[in-house]
């Protein structure tokens, strides 16, 4: 039978992919139950099925205050304000800008240490506004030396947190639901007026102390990476981030249960030591209860100190339920321990699911679990044997066995930890790392028997310098070892690229493994994984076809924050990307954390063409990471980046284009002959015939109108009233679009009445950013759109827009709603650019 606090754990944690994905959710639910039917009892099942359901009310709930408290941050922040505030610190502070201090240092230059502290502001103004209530925040430029309860009086630069609400990216509300933050901002002054007294406090006090010995006495390029395995702070250069996740072996800087094993392993063994020298206590009690007693605060306490991320907290739990059972005089048992684990942190926090770490860590220990002894009967020699009388380690046993089971065995472990761990790997990055097994078994025993209880030794020798400096060099020895294993693994480029399993995809996993579990025989689990294979494609199948609709247009206006991204699905499965956003001077790179993983999740590796509206960062900053691994057509550029200077970003983009075969597209060659891509007509209208050299960037915009059967959509990049008028003049009334993305990000610059006039839109989309400091969009544009019947879609409020035509009719929507038709066409004309029969162009 199968454990029924097991069964209950899952239900629990469950409830995040309910409230995110419940349609998945529920039939991935219902199918698992009817395998698990014959192996659990109706009583636990139905236990089960409640805890889901709850769990999954609660998570929905939450979601649902964080974005009610997500649009009272926006009603108090957009425009972003400096706020003048009293606020108490609620996380632990975490270093930032290590690798600014660093690159200053090169250059001779003192970069003064910064942390990141979360705060709950209590009191005080905002662009004159009272602060109407408590409100969580994210400051940046902290002094070093705060702890959690610390009460401060701050002035602060604060604007809401970016979202980037798309359809077919996860659900961003669920951050601000787990940890409340609404907002961030950069700290202009601040003054401590009371410290924290509590135990949070000392252990924040505990790491800043450790923090600056590890700083001292480490090697400089091993510091990031000691700090990432004893504090938890990830403050890696970007080309070591991306080595060891595409290494696969990020898992060996993150604070785990090994962590966790090693450290109140050391403790119990010092505690209990020293317990049993004692003569009146060993002679009256046992000393491994009393230390098993004391190891359960003691690994809290660690998971804490090591950052508190869900990982080490899921550890802890395991750990103390371990403890608990030595306590009881009970013999612990792991599935039990796990099953514990799972139940506590979601009947905590119902949305703990949708914490990587923790979710990392609970599939680890499954695999862990489950598949490390089946893996290792299958390849290491003799295994299968164990317990049937096998002469294991006898006088009969070949050296050369020996040794093929000492390589194997930890071989089969770190095959059983990726595979548990897969699933969630495909999720949350493009690659699978092929070579992780092989850095896996050079890596980890480096990094778990050196660099581990090294620099966790070096944490508390302080007292003794000398052996403090010999931990310090050994563990940064062991580090650079590890972090060369992962650049050299990463360097080879053998990644196996896949796409983001779908709610479906991961339902239809859970149910495959949920018969197998059930099944009696080999043969029969084997039929359920196959299977579970076979859904899984079919699955794949119809996602491909949902991210390339045939027979419809649909323009995707996306939310990339203050800037343009617009993703057009062509009605013969093609697509097209008009600009990509960005930010200028800022590390969110809109291609890498918002294109990209939409391009992944709609199988799209190809687009056909790529427009660059005009070469202004807010539009071309994120093409770089965006175009990477992605076939492109061709690309259309005005040129005006070229001739006059765009800066590096552009010069580079073209030149690896160019060095790619990519045809770099110019207006004489687009202007006059509509084209016909992938069943859609496009029509460049402007800059025409050439580019404008008397104008700026802004009026030399790319317009383009994108025509499929009746309807058309009408994109202005930042056109403003000298390209608008020229447009009105040349075309009048045949601009007509049932959509106008609007030009300038709503400025008062465009959209003017005349223009307006003439595309008498249905739809107007705004793309503009919640944190832009320039009143985008105007009020008087606003106005003039409202007074004309249009709806309006602004990417700040609400997300993305996605538009829809089969050519007659139009639908649209934002994330998470359902598809609505659009308001008719008010003046009879078609929406393809005709006028009635006496109208002329």
């Amino acid at each position: 039978m199968i454990d029924p606090v097991l069964l209950f754990g899952l239900a629990l944690a469950a409830g995040a992919p309910l409230a995110l994905s419940p349609l998945a959710t529920a039939l991935g639910a219902a199918l698992a139950a009817a395998a698990l039917r014959r192996r659990a009892g109706r009583a636990a099942l139905a236990a089960a099925g409640v805890a889901l359901v709850v769990s999954g009310l609660r998570a929905r709930a939450l979601l649902d205050g964080a974005g009610a408290a997500y649009d009272g941050a926006l009603a108090l922040l957009q425009p972003p304000a400096r706020c003048e505030v009293t606020c108490a610190v609620v996380g632990s502070p975490v270093v930032v800008g290590a690798a600014q201090q660093r690159s200053a240092a090169a250059r001779g230059e003192d970069e003064p240490p910064a942390s990141r502290i979360d705060v709950e502001l209590s009191g005080g103004t905002c662009g004159g506004r009272a602060l109407p209530g408590p409100l969580r925040a994210r400051l940046y430029g902290a002094p070093m030396d705060l702890a959690r309860g610390d009460r401060l009086e701050v002035t602060v630069d604060l604007a809401p947190i970016h979202l980037f609400r798309n359809e077919g990216l996860r659900n961003a509300t669920a951050a601000i639901a787990r940890s409340g933050i609404v907002a961030s901002g950069t700290i202009v002054e601040a003054r401590r007026t009371s410290e924290g007294r509590s135990l949070a406090a000392a252990v924040d006090r505990a790491r800043a102390f450790v923090r600056g010995r590890i700083e001292a006495t480490f090697h400089p390029d091993a510091v990031a990476l000691g700090r990432a395995l004893v504090l938890g702070e990830t403050d890696l250069a970007p080309e070591d981030q991306e080595a060891f996740r595409e290494s696969g072996l990020a898992h060996l800087l993150a604070v785990s249960g090994t962590h966790l094993v090693l450290a109140v392993a050391g403790f119990a063994a010092a505690l209990r030591a020293i317990l049993v020298r004692v003569g009146p206590i060993a002679a009256r009690w046992d000393a491994g209860r009393i230390t098993a007693a004391l190891c359960v605060p003691a690994a809290w306490l660690y998971a804490d100190f090591a950052g508190g991320g869900g990982s080490a907290m899921r550890a802890a739990a395991m750990l103390s339920c371990a403890m608990g059972a030595r306590l009881l005089g009970l013999r612990p048992v792991g599935v039990r321990c796990f099953a514990l684990s799972l139940a506590g942190a979601a009947a905590v926090d119902p949305l703990v699911a949708w914490d990587l770490s923790f979710g990392l860590s609970a599939a680890a220990t499954a695999g862990l679990l489950w598949l490390q002894r089946p893996l290792a009967a299958l390849i290491v020699p003799g295994e299968g044997e164990r317990g049937d009388g096998g002469a294991e380690g006898g006088p009969g046993a070949s050296p050369l066995r020996e040794l093929a089971r000492k390589v194997l065995a930890p071989l089969a472990t770190t095959l059983a930890a990726m595979f548990g761990c897969a699933p969630l790997l495909l999720m949350n990055g493009e690659t699978f790392p092929l070579l992780g097994v092989a850095a896996n078994v050079v890596a980890a025993p480096i990094g778990e028997l050196a660099a581990l209880p090294f620099c966790l030794a070096h944490a508390v020798l302080s007292w003794a310098p000398p052996v403090e400096r010999g931990c310090a060099l050994v563990g940064s020895g062991a580090l650079l070892a590890v972090r060369a294993v992962a650049r050299a693994s990463a360097d080879t480029g053998v990644v196996l690229r896949l796409p983001e399993p779908s709610p479906a995809q991961l339902a239809a996993l859970a149910a495959a493994i949920a018969l197998a579990w059930a099944a009696e025989r080999r043969g029969r689990r084997l039929a359920a994984l196959a299977a579970g294979a076979v859904a899984w494609l079919l699955l794949e199948g119809v996602a491909t076809r949902a991210g390339a609709p045939r027979g419809v247009l649909r323009v995707n206006v996306l939310d990339v924050g203050q800037g343009d991204a617009i993703l057009i699905d062509l009605p013969e499965g093609g697509a097209m990307l008009v600009d990509a956003g960005g930010f200028v001077g800022s590390p969110v790179d809109t291609g890498a954390r918002v294109l990209r993983p939409l391009l992944r999740s709609r199988r799209r590796a190809r687009l056909d063409a790529v427009v660059l509206s005009h070469p202004h960062p807010d539009h071309f900053g994120g093409l770089p990471a965006t175009v990477e691994g992605i076939e492109i057509g061709e690309l259309w550029d005005t040129g005006q980046g070229e001739a006059e200077g765009a800066g590096p970003v552009y010069r580079k983009l073209l030149s690896d284009l160019r060095r790619r075969g990519v045809p770099i597209v110019r207006p004489d060659a687009l202007c006059g002959t509509p084209r016909v891509l992938s069943g859609a007509t496009i029509e460049v209208l402007a800059p025409c015939p050439e580019l404008h050299p008397d104008r700026g960037a802004n009026d030399n915009s790319f317009v383009l109108r994108i025509r499929y059967g009746a309807r058309s959509a009408l994109l202005v990049g930042d056109a403003e009233h000298e390209a608008e008028d020229a447009l009105v003049a040349r075309y009048g009334a045949a601009l007509h679009a049932d959509l106008l993305k609007v030009g300038h990000h709503g400025s008062r610059t465009s959209t003017g009445a005349a223009l307006l006039a003439a595309v008498d839109p249905s739809i107007a989309a705004v793309s503009c950013g919640v944190r832009n400091r320039f009143g985008h969009p105007s009020p008087e544009v606003l106005s003039r759109l409202s007074a004309g019947g249009v709806a309006i879609a602004r990417t700040d409020r609400g997300g993305a827009l996605i538009w829809e035509t089969d050519g007659e009719r139009v639908l649209w929507s934002r994330p998470g709603e359902p598809p609505r038709p659009a308001p008719a066409p008010r003046d009879g004309r078609t929406a393809a650019g005709h006028v009635p029969e006496n109208g002329a162009p």
